[in-house]
């Protein structure tokens, strides 16, 4: 019934209504509309200050500068406790009849399928172009550190999470905030904090979570399916039909489909970039000699090392989303029986994202030598070139991965969305609908229009979401601890003990 009613009610119209819009040029008229009003938004998230010859934005040092705290606060719980993260992966502690909507595998998957993206495609070919191979060892370090964020967010996701009778559950920062900080006595600054980062992630969830997606998905299928050329409403119409047959069904759908498509695409991308690394083996020394050098004295970027430091920091941040709270709603959804032990799977997510997928793609550009300095090639085009050095097919596999990762993308933004929706607006089946139409309606936009500004600013929306969950994150770290000394205590006593 509700299917129907997405196809027969909402979908189908909008392939005339993108369509006249398209033809009509209404993407520069409202562009030009909303520049004036949104640029200042953008400009204030994103403000950055001059360091040695580049520019430095100040959210990405908050995000970075809350890593390095969690990190010594939790005594390199991320180093300490990897092992441990693998085992509650794999299922060893879990029981189905804790409270919960989906497993630890699961959870995981669709944190991922948020952050493993085109970030991980175009960003690093940006990082790479503008920072040198010197900054692929910047991004790393990074990564390691948000590992430490993930860690805090999401633990604080499950403990606060509400669960109703049916089932169901909800939670993130929107809920910690408000319910952690009203337990300390500051409860207004914990419902304005909630608000605004509902405020934020809804329109980052329509925007860079949905928009953008599209819109770059549509330009790498229609590079290579010259069918789709110019008929961007079509390609828009198709994926939402795909996006809404998906999140229908709320997130068990979600990360059904997550579990499969996440660890499909990774094997996919990092399968290629694992052919070219080995056909090129003997550039690998080479190239891992060029990242150490890179970070400490590099020569042919902007700012030397400094400026290697400040790409790779950024790429990772905008990559990994660590501090950023997204995460955490995914993984308040956990069947699980202490908040703990999402924390160390959450802790994963960074190490997968940015050491390991972020680090294929620069080997594969720098390996293949597609990397020269003052080029103009970069970003995904960067990429593309260094995958087609050896094959030129890779470019189609390339476009496949970059589809299947904006789809991802997509669907674990929609969830994400959608529960800052439920917190503003209230829980119920209809609302729900209502949200999930509108996201369907952005995915048609978003591949029919540019719209450059209001990308832009749905950007600052996600990364001004770590604004307030962070303020959150410091004042809620004591608690933190005290549920990590709680968890090890009862592991200690066999309270909580593995399931296989």
């Amino acid at each position: 019934m509700l299917k129907r009613f997405l196809w027969g009610a909402v979908l189908l119209p909008l392939l005339s209504i993108a369509a006249q819009a398209q033809e009509a040029g209404i993407d520069q008229a409202i562009s030009d509309a909303i520049a004036p009003i949104i640029n200042p938004f953008v400009s204030a998230v994103f403000y950055s200050v001059p360091v040695f010859g580049t520019q430095f934005p100040l959210i990405v040092g908050w995000l970075v500068i809350a890593a390095v705290v969690f990190t010594v606060y939790f005594g390199f719980i991320q180093f300490r406790g990897f092992k441990h993260s693998i085992e509650l992966v794999r299922g060893d502690y879990l029981d189905p009849n804790d409270a919960g909507e989906v497993t630890p595998f699961q959870a995981l998957a669709t944190a991922l399928s948020g952050t493993v993206g085109l970030g991980n495609i175009a960003g690093v070919g940006v990082a790479v172009y503008l920072g040198g191979p010197g900054a692929t060892f910047w991004m790393i370090l990074a990564g390691l550190l948000g590992m430490a964020s993930k860690f805090t967010e999401c633990i604080l996701g499950v403990h606060y999470r509400n669960e109703y009778e049916n089932g169901t559950v909800s939670g993130g920062p929107m809920y910690y905030l408000s319910k952690g900080l009203s337990e300390s006595g500051k409860a207004a600054l914990g419902k304005f904090l909630a608000i605004f980062f509902s405020i934020c992630c809804i329109g980052g969830a329509l925007g860079g979570g949905n928009m953008f997606q599209a819109n770059q998905s549509f330009a790498q299928i229609s590079s290579i399916i010259p069918f789709f050329e110019g008929k961007g409403w079509l390609f828009g119409l198709i994926m939402a039909a795909i996006v809404a047959i998906v999140i229908i069904g709320g997130i068990k759908s979600i990360a059904r489909v997550t579990e499969k498509v996440v660890p499909g695409m990774a094997i996919l991308y990092v399968g290629a970039a694992l052919i070219i690394i080995l056909l090129n083996i003997g550039s690998v020394p080479a190239a891992f000699g060029a990242i150490f050098a890179g970070a400490f004295a590099p020569t042919a970027v902007a700012g030397g090392a400094i400026g290697a430091l400040i790409q790779g920091f950024k790429r990772a941040a905008f990559s990994n989303e660590a501090g950023i709270g997204s995460a955490s709603i995914a993984h308040s959804a956990v069947v699980t029986k202490h908040p703990v032990t999402e924390g160390y799977v959450a802790l994963l997510e960074p190490f997968i994202d940015t050491v390991v997928i972020c680090t294929m793609t620069s080997l594969v550009i720098i390996i293949t030598g597609s990397w020269v300095p003052d080029s103009g090639v970069t970003g995904i085009a960067l990429t593309s070139k260094a995958f087609e050095a050896n094959f030129a097919g890779f470019g189609y596999l390339l476009a496949i991965a970059a589809v299947l990762f904006a789809f991802s993308t997509m669907i674990s933004w929609s969830y994400y969305g959608l529960k800052a929706w439920t917190y503003m607006f209230g829980e119920g089946q209809a609302k729900e609908i209502v949200f999930k139409i509108i996201f369907c309606v952005f995915v048609v936009i978003g591949s029919s229009m540019s719209l450059g500004p209001v990308i832009d600013f749905s950007d600052a929306m996600i990364f001004a979401m770590a604004i307030a969950n962070i303020i959150g994150l410091y004042m809620l770290m004591p608690k933190v601890k005290a549920l990590l000394a709680d968890y090890h205590e009862k592991l200690a006593s066999g309270i909580i003990k593995k399931m296989v």
